[in-house]
């Protein structure tokens, strides 16, 4: 199975309608357009791929590279892969597949940190949407809870401050801690009702920015508060 077999296999899936709602979430050409459940029938047959899923992202089109994030064998991405996926992902991309992989991956915490003091929008966004990850992902007794207190303050005093899709991921930090660090919930709850609500230019969606606050109190109301996950791709 190569990377060619795999276009030509998504080629056919695309659909219009599906594809003009991604343009307005950013996506650029070149996509087919196909949706999400029609990539995760294909990742579930080939499950994990390393040189599939790297072979995937340099073909440039985004449904392949959504597909290459979702087969990727995380545990075998080195730092120059994350690297260069980070640099080269488009807008959508840089707020799901890299982080999601990134998470995953031996280098989470040390690439999400050098990420988030990046001068490129889209890649400190990602160090902020990885470091999400790993605290879904980590046992807290594997987390340095300190550090992730710290990270806390930084958003705090920078978020609305931040370029646009950096606030974006640092609120999304704030509601991961909440959900996922119990021993947290209560400053990082503090922490949102300090902040705000956190305005973010959404482009022509429907999508909004959820206050911190209100949605880790959900995922009280749920029962799931310090449940971690065993993997935050979706």
């Amino acid at each position: 199975m190569t990377a060619k077999t795999i276009l030509d296999e998504l080629r056919p899936l695309g659909r219009e309608s599906y594809k003009k709602v991604m343009l307005n979430h950013g996506v650029p050409e070149p996509f087919f357009g196909v949706k999400i459940e029609e990539l995760k029938k294909i990742q579930k047959r080939i499950k994990r791929d390393y040189q599939l899923a790297l072979d995937l992202f340099e073909t440039g089109n985004y449904d392949a590279q959504y597909l290459a994030g979702l087969i990727a064998d995380d545990a075998k991405m080195t730092k120059r892969d994350l690297q260069r996926w980070a640099e080269k992902a488009c807008e959508p991309l840089s707020g799901c597949i890299v982080p999601w992989v990134a998470a995953g991956s031996p280098y989470a915490r040390e690439i999400a940190l050098e990420w988030i003091e990046s001068g490129k929008d889209l890649i400190a966004a990602a160090g902020w949407a990885t470091l999400s990850g790993l605290v879904a992902l980590k046992e807290d007794a594997d987390l340095d809870l300190a550090e992730v207190k710290r990270l806390l303050q930084r958003v705090q005093q920078k978020i609305h401050t931040a370029p646009n899709k950096v606030r974006y991921a640092m609120n999304g930090f704030v509601i991961a801690v909440g959900s996922y660090v119990q021993s947290l919930t209560a400053l990082a709850r503090q922490t949102g009702e300090k902040i705000g609500p956190v305005t973010v230019d959404m482009g022509n969606t429907a999508c909004k920015v959820p206050f911190a606050p209100e949605y880790i109190d959900k995922v009280a109301a749920r029962g799931s508060i310090g449940k971690k996950r065993k993997t935050v791709k979706c």
